[in-house]
């Protein structure tokens, strides 16, 4: 049995990402593994200062959550990013959690997921969202391997998702595979 932590980054709840990161978790559940689904709207995560007093103390001094949320990432051995495609990167919501992590980013060792979705059909615009989330999981997160991608095109309602086969499919599965 493995532990995975889901990260929703989506702004909208049972928005796209967020309804691919669900099915995911539910193919995860039921191959026998843990899952714990983190949204980040329901935290009120502050920016990072620069400050680096988190070097010395091996935590963040703003009590926001989110150093909860970062023993879960490290307890982790499965990570899942789901995030929409904001101007050809991931939403704000992710990129403040990624750039918080600075105190514990070393100690990941979990293989790493990512869900992105976006209205266009164009799968290399969503490479430069990938990208940027890989800047943090290939780079600073140095016992973690990604293992896959889902690429959500073509979805701009909220519920598009909910109807597509297809992507609940591959999420799903994907999950089951962990």
């Amino acid at each position: 049995m493995k532990k995975l932590v889901v990260i929703s980054s989506s702004p909208r709840k049972d928005g796209n990402s967020e309804t691919l990161a669900k099915e995911f978790i539910r193919g995860a559940m039921d191959a026998g593994n843990e899952a714990e689904l983190i949204v980040l709207r329901d935290y009120d995560l502050k920016y990072c200062t620069g400050c680096y007093s988190c070097a010395k103390t091996g935590k963040c001094f703003m009590d926001d959550g989110m150093n909860e949320i970062s023993q879960k990432l490290i307890a982790a051995d499965v990570i899942v990013f789901a995030t929409p495609v904001y101007f050809y990167s991931m939403s704000g919501q992710l990129k403040v959690m990624i750039d918080r992590l600075v105190p514990s980013y070393r100690e990941m060792k979990a293989d790493i997921y990512m869900i992105a979705t976006q209205y266009d059909n164009d799968k290399e615009i969503m490479e430069m969202t990938f990208d940027s989330i890989r800047g943090a999981t290939k780079y600073c997160f140095n016992n973690c391997e990604e293992k896959g991608l889902i690429y959500g095109t073509e979805l701009w309602e909220k519920k598009d998702a909910s109807v597509r086969e297809d992507y609940l499919e591959q999420a799903y599965n994907m999950g089951k595979k962990i």
